[in-house]
This record gives structure tokens, C-alpha cells and sequence, in this order.
């Protein structure tokens, strides 16, 4: 039986993005169980065990991902993670993901979100913070690529790559930091170490933004989040203001106003920039004509999404039977 039969003529998925920073001292054991569980219930994404936590963007039917969040609550360790849960008509990805890392995001940075991290802010207080206090400071820690497509009026962006580069643009806000520093994401898990490590340098009245900008869109509208909000899945872009939206992207070849993000279609380069639909059809898929002209390009079909090539994973294939020597090595330098 197909999984959009499941439910009818129509299916109706949700995307689920979450992350928990809670020790996970088994992590082969339940990486394993983990993807089972998904392999079970028809989810697909990709999900981070590591041995400070999880982290996790899922796609599935409805029932399902209720399934599946309520599997992750029952877990003592992580009964206090906090879904983001979007509405899809579509599977947003295409496969299943489930791996071990050394973090649930990858940063490098000396500090532990357990033992110091900025003060959280839901979403309504974050909206009133900004309404009425004019010492608030907005700062972006996502990727170039990421803000370059939708953030908030007036933050401040940093031109990394990496959440790993913040320590070489932590001079940029030094004049700030007398402000209230209020730092966001896209669902809150770089800012978790993002601003722990602004305490760590001094900064002293440091903020999150709880849950990120998908949060924020869903309980408040999303106001004032010019844009649209990069996300890391089939759709590459997610609406998130409702309220008074604008476009503040154009597209990389022809310079018209343009929120649709795609990765060049040229394997060797990759670049996640927007390109509207008429040049993506002329460059068929492609930022450049180098790009276009490249004997590895990939075919283009409208979308501007492919899929990671992760050789060696088998989702079919429990972790302890699988010859993915990436990972294998990453257990083996945890000391498990």
C-alpha cells in the first residue's frame, strides 16, 4: 500500500522541526531504535543523535509524526522538547536520515547550553520586546545563504558560513554591548550555543529567540520577517509573516525581485541562491553558464532541490551492519 493511500485521496503531512540538548549516553543503541521507529511509521528527514542531544526536521503523514512525538516525549530525557509542526501537502524529503554525530549542530564552540545559554524568549515576548524596547539588538546567527533570503527588520547579519565562524565576527557587535542582544535562528538550536558563547565573551544581557523564526511565524504571524525563512528540506523556503510580508531577495541572474532559493544545479558548486523561475527554466537549473556547461550538472526539474549524496547509507540496514566508515569513525572518537 502506498503512503498516500493511507489516509485516502489526499494525504495530509506535517514537518516537524525540533532539537533537545539532553545527554544521550547510548547512542548507538538508540540511533538504532530510532530508525526503526521512523522506518516503521513511514518518516523521512533528517535526524542528529549525538551525546549532547538531538536534533531533528521529519516529514510524515499526520498521525504518524503524532505518533512519533509522543515516542520522543515517553523518553524521560527528552519529555521537554519542543515540536515545530508545519502543514505540508507533500512528503518534504525524500529519504531517512538517522546519524550520530559529536553535536546535534555543528559549531565547535567551548561552551555547554546546559550549564549557560541566553534567556529564552517565547514568541509573543519576543514580538513585545521589540515593540517597546528600544535597547533591543536583533542578531542572525544562520548562514550567509540563509538570511541572505528573509530576516528581521534591522538585524544584523554576519557574512559566516558556519555557526563555527561566529568566534571571528563576535568583533562586529563589540560596540553592542551595552544593548539587549536578542540572537535568533531558524527553530532556536544555534542559538542555544550561539549565545552561550556571547555570555562567555562578556556579553552580559544576551536573549533567544525560543523556537526560532518557524516558531514565530505560527504563534505570531511572523511580522516583521521580511522574506521568507531558508529551511533545510525539499521546499529549501518556508512563508513565514503573514502580517505584512515583502520580498527582499532578487534573482542572481536577472536582478528581479525573487524569494525562490535553489542550489546551482552544478554538483561542483552548489550555491544556494535565489533564481527565479524563468532563469531556472533558461539556465536549467544552473547560477552561471560555466555552471550550466559542466558535464556533471544535474538534471533540473523545477524545483532546485537535490538530494544529499550520502554513499555507503542504507536505510534498510541497522548502523552497527553498515560499512559507512564517516560514522563508524565518529563512534570510535566518542569512544563507544
Amino acid at each position: 500500500m502506498k503512503i498516500e493511500e493511507k489516509t485516502g485521496n489526499i494525504a495530509k503531512y506535517n514537518v516537524l522541526l525540533y532539537y533537545i540538548y539532553s545527554p544521550i549516553n547510548n547512542v548507538v543503541e538508540y540511533r538504532d531504535l530510532h530508525h526503526q521507529f521512523c522506518l516503521d511509521n513511514q518518516l523521512l528527514g533528517r535526524i542528529i543523535v549525538a551525546p549532547e542531544g538531538l536534533n531533528g526536521t521529519v516529514s510524515g503523514l499526520a498521525e504518524d509524526c503524532e505518533k512519533y512525538m509522543a515516542w520522543i516525549k515517553a523518553d524521560p530525557r527528552f519529555i521537554s522538547v519542543d515540536f515545530k509542526v508545519e502543514k505540508s501537502d507533500v512528503h518534504t524529503f525524500a529519504k531517512l536520515y538517522v546519524r550520530i554525530k559529536k553535536e546535534i549542530v555543528h559549531s565547535e564552540l567551548p561552551v555547554n547550553p546546559l550549564e549557560q545559554t541566553g534567556t529564552h524568549l517565547e514568541p509573543a515576548e519576543f514580538k513585545q520586546l521589540l515593540k517597546n524596547d528600544p535597547n533591543v539588538v536583533l542578531v542572525d546567527m544562520r548562514s550567509n545563504y540563509e538570511h541572505s533570503v528573509g530576516r528581521f527588520k534591522g538585524a544584523i547579519t554576519f557574512d559566516m558560513e558556519n555557526l563555527r565562524d561566529l568566534p571571528d565576527h563576535v568583533n562586529e557587535i563589540e560596540h553592542l554591548r551595552n544593548k539587549k542582544i536578542i540572537t535568533y535562528c531558524t527553530g532556536g538550536i544555534k542559538c542555544e550555543k550561539a549565545s552561550a558563547y556571547l555570555l562567555s565573551q562578556g556579553f552580559t544581557d544576551v536573549y533567544q529567540l525560543h523556537g526560532g523564526i518557524i516558531k514565530y511565524g505560527l504563534e505570531e504571524g511572523g511580522e516583521d520577517f521580511d522574506g521568507k525563512c531558508y529551511v533545510f528540506d525539499n521546499r529549501l523556503t518556508a512563508e513565514v509573516n503573514k502580517i505584512n510580508p515583502v520580498i527582499i531577495s532578487k534573482c542572481h541572474i536577472c536582478g528581479t525581485n525573487s524569494d525562490r532559493m535553489v542550489n546551482c544545479a552544478n554538483p561542483d558548486c552548489n550555491e544556494h541562491i535565489p533564481i527565479c523561475e524563468k532563469c531556472g527554466d533558461e539556465m536549467q537549473g544552473a547560477c552561471s553558464v560555466t555552471c550550466r556547461e559542466n558535464p556533471r550538472k544535474r538534471f533540473y526539474d523545477g524545483t532546485g532541490y537535490y538530494a544529499k549524496n550520502t554513499e555507503g547509507y542504507k536505510p534498510e540496514i541497522a548502523f552497527r551492519t553498515r560499512k559507512n566508515t564517516k560514522n563508524l569513525q565518529i563512534v570510535e572518537d566518542l569512544g563507544l
